[in-house]
């Protein structure tokens, strides 16, 4: 093995347990930094309350933190533990919650972890406290607990130090060194640290250490309100520190855990109490450690009425100490984690509570040594955020947002509200001409669906079906109706936002993307070829469209940021070869559905032939790149051109499409298409934890190439039995369809879930795509899908994509 010299700037929960989990796979040449007193550093560890709630909607997050309390548990001695397993109850005190509850629930079954729905009653048998009058239930999680996460510290880094790892308290960063791009050295008061690898552990003071390397880390500190109270009668003569589960009650935005004879209550109810890294004081400088604000009373009296409400028994005592804690947020309250694309060598683990602290640092220990972790991370990847979003101005502003939403219902098409309307395409104001609800991808304003088509929900009233409550929020039946239409006539989508535009050039561009594919890609000019990117374990990084515009040019366009980033890591430092991110500069449309050709021929003297063919030409004055699809038999027609052509284009197609019926319709819809042609999406459907051939994807690779990246892991994989494949249901009753995340059934027992879904008007039936256990795929099964606790019979679609070798 490759010994790597490392230094891990941070002490506190994180990095120590990165050092702990390197040491396990073998690495020795490690450094740990740390600017406060060893073990109680004076960052958030130091007072971190320890609740893990393991369960979210997030599948990445969950099984960070179901890993993080294995490891507690582990790390746990018969004098000392590091986790107590007492569960948790998460309890509505309205109907909405109750309901998100069941939701919930089934996301438990989807993730494999034990949880179940009880009455306000069960509710008060799991902790005496509750005022059962005052909620309508509860969801109860048995392996949720309190982590210790100072014991935990300790014992790693005792570990750790057994495996020669050298850990220096009380010593200050003051510099980052790097030369030709790549880290050398970390400079401290205590003297210069010499490294091939740096991993910024700092916690809050994370876009500090970030700034010497010359790396944005956006996370905005916040000051988060937590309290004790006094001895309680209901836990008099309690020896241990907690036996009852941990509550949450997520309607007052509040939570609560046992500290021996007290309670202690955590709070987001306050207004936002951002904290400039500034403002922090190191270790020694005042009273309290430097995590550490003073509490502000007036803004704890209303969650004190709110506790005293679901616990009456409060009122008979008193908050004995107070503090407004600090910890990190995020523009999208994810963990901000790997290499960044800002300096190599440079890695990044921040923005992590407690709650995921050991389960991201294996990822992370695996990462740095295997070149990829075992989870898929890329919701976490430190390259996620395109320039905008790395400005003070947009992710304080939505770290706040996130701050205050914390503990809502969040609906996945809830939009942001801050940080808005930073990217537009050049179409934009004929959109909002048009009635144009947006949302936002990737920074870009992404119509939803457009106002001006009310007439057709109308026009397809006898079809559209009637959506749920849940359904419906955020959401209109303009969405069922532009699919409809654009189905049986055409539709106008702008997919500005959709992907990365990548112009790669050189004489090495064949042989660079050979490698980075698992396609032929020397191929004729004007041919567009689908395929995949695999990581180095086989699973699939990416889906991309190749188009081949010159013998030494081609075009790429890849689902996002990490993936683009990823793509010029792939670059030998000695390659001439020539990457651009063209993506601010152009704009994208497609025209879609029935009357495509049609469409197409009424504008160019040259109708394309049926396949996949690509061509730089001009419609009227404006040169594009026009790319041509029949997908099952259905047009569809992708015309990119530079920002400055983007609104002559707009007015171009809608006039042209005028007498075919052609209507602009919004992203809703799109994805409605693409689930009525079947078509798995990256990042949605499928990810790096499957490979093509659980995808169904296997006709993509073509093993007779070389060598691509993966190849020898698909190797491998071919001599196993297949233990999961995607997979397409359909529902067995008309008008009915889900969202996604929901747990599917065989005989009552749990064996995989839903990836995305829509619903199918030619067959008037909902599909889903679903990852199952392969074992249960069979024609004759019937499924069950669970939604808000009731299941619905689904069968496989005859078109299943079960993967084929």
């Amino acid at each position: 093995m490759e010994q790597k010299r490392i230094v891990i700037v941070g002490a506190g929960i994180v990095g120590t347990s990165i050092a702990y989990y390197l040491c396990k796979m073998g690495q020795r040449n490690i450094t740990v930094i740390e600017q406060g007193p060893l073990i109680e550093t004076g960052g958030s560890t130091s007072h971190a309350p320890g609740l893990v709630f393991q369960l979210s909607f997030s599948k990445v997050m969950t099984k960070l933190a179901c890993n993080t309390a294995a490891a507690f548990r582990e790390l746990s001695t018969e004098k000392r533990k590091s986790f107590y397993t007492v569960g948790s109850l998460e309890v509505a005190n309205t109907l909405e919650r109750l309901e998100d509850l069941k939701r919930k629930a089934g996301v438990a079954a989807s993730w494999g972890m034990e949880a179940s729905l009880l009455s306000p009653e069960e509710c008060k048998e799991k902790f005496s406290f509750i005022d059962p009058n005052n909620i309508f239930g509860g969801l109860f999680v048995p392996s949720d607990g309190i982590a210790k996460p100072l014991h935990a510290v300790e014992e790693m880094m005792k570990y750790a130090k057994s495996c020669g790892v050298r850990f220096y308290g009380e010593t200050e960063v003051t510099g980052i060194k790097a030369e030709n791009g790549c880290v050398k050295a970390v400079i401290t008061s205590s003297g210069d640290f010499e490294a091939e690898a740096i991993v910024c552990c700092a916690g809050f003071w994370g876009p500090r250490i970030g700034k010497l390397a010359g790396v944005t880390i956006p996370l905005q500190p916040m000051a988060h309100q937590y309290i004790w109270t006094e001895d309680l009668e209901e836990f008099a003569g309690e020896t241990e520190e907690v036996t009852a589960p941990l509550i949450r009650h997520q309607d007052s935005a509040m939570y609560y855990r046992q500290v021996f004879q007290s309670l202690g209550a955590g709070s987001y109810q306050h207004r936002p109490l951002p904290v400039e890294v500034e403002e922090i004081t190191k270790y020694g400088q005042s009273k309290e450690m430097p995590s550490v604000k003073a509490f502000t009373l007036e803004d704890f009296e209303k969650p004190w009425q709110d506790a005293i409400k679901l616990f009456p028994s409060l009122k008979n005592t008193k908050i004995k100490k107070g503090i407004n804690g600090i910890f990190s947020f995020t523009p999208d309250e994810m963990p901000l984690l790997g290499e960044s694309n800002q300096l190599k060598g440079f890695w990044v683990a921040e923005a992590i509570w407690v709650t995921h602290s050991a389960g991201v640092a294996k990822e992370m220990a695996e990462w740095m040594v295997n070149g990829v972790p075992s989870l898929d991370l890329e919701l976490c990847d430190i390259n996620r955020f395109d320039e905008q979003a790395l400005s003070p101005s947009f992710y304080k502003n939505r770290s706040m947002e996130n701050y205050v939403k914390v503990y809502d219902i969040h609906h996945p098409y809830m939009p942001h509200e801050t940080s808005r309307n930073i990217r537009v395409s050049p179409y934009y104001h004929r959109q909002q001409s048009l009635g144009a609800v947006f949302s936002e991808k990737l920074g870009w304003e992404q119509p939803q669906w457009y106002e001006v088509n009310q007439s057709k929900v109308s026009h397809y009233r006898n079809e559209i079906i009637q959506r749920d409550r849940w359904a419906s929020q955020y959401a209109s039946p303009i969405i069922d109706a532009e699919q409809i239409h654009a189905s049986t006539f055409a539709g106008l989508f702008d997919i500005t936002a959709s992907r990365k535009y990548l112009k790669i050039h050189g004489e090495d561009a064949v042989q660079f993307l050979q490698k980075l594919t698992t396609s032929d890609i020397n191929v004729p000019i004007g041919s567009v070829i689908k395929t995949l990117m695999l990581q180095e374990e086989g699973g699939i990084k990416d889906e991309i469209k190749i188009i081949r515009t010159a013998r030494t040019e081609f075009v790429v366009f890849c689902s996002g940021t990490v993936e683009a980033s990823w793509i010029k890591k792939q670059i030998a430092p000695s390659s001439s070869l020539s990457v651009r991110d063209l993506s601010a500069g152009t704009c994208s449309l497609l025209i879609k559905g029935a009357k495509t050709k049609e469409i197409i021929e009424s504008i160019l003297p040259l109708a394309p032939s049926d396949g996949c063919q690509a061509s730089k030409l001009y419609l009227h004055h404006i040169p594009v790149l026009s790319i041509y699809e029949s997908i099952n038999g259905v047009g569809h027609w992708e015309i990119v051109a530079t920002a400055d052509q983007g609104l002559g284009l707009w007015d171009l197609l809608c006039k042209a499409g005028q007498p075919y019926d052609l209507i602009a319709a919004g992203d809703r819809a799109l994805d409605g298409l693409r689930m009525k042609s079947l078509l798995p999406k990256a990042g949605k459907d499928f990810w790096s934890e499957i490979n093509p051939y659980e995808a169904g994807l296997g006709k993509m690779v073509d093993l007779t190439k070389p060598d691509f990246i993966g190849k020898e892991a698909l190797f491998a994989y071919r001599l196993k039995e297949k233990k999961q494949c995607l997979t397409t249901l359909t529902f067995d009753s008309p008008g009915f369809t889900v969202m996604g995340h929901e747990p599917v059934f065989v005989d009552g027992q749990a064996v995989g879930f839903i990836t995305s879904a829509g619903y199918d008007y030619a067959l008037n039936k909902g599909v889903v795509f679903a990852l199952l256990a392969s074992d249960f795929v069979k024609e004759e099964t019937v499924f069950q899908v669970e939604y808000f606790g009731n299941r619905y019979n689904a069968v496989l679609l005859s078109q299943s994509v079960v993967g084929t070798y």
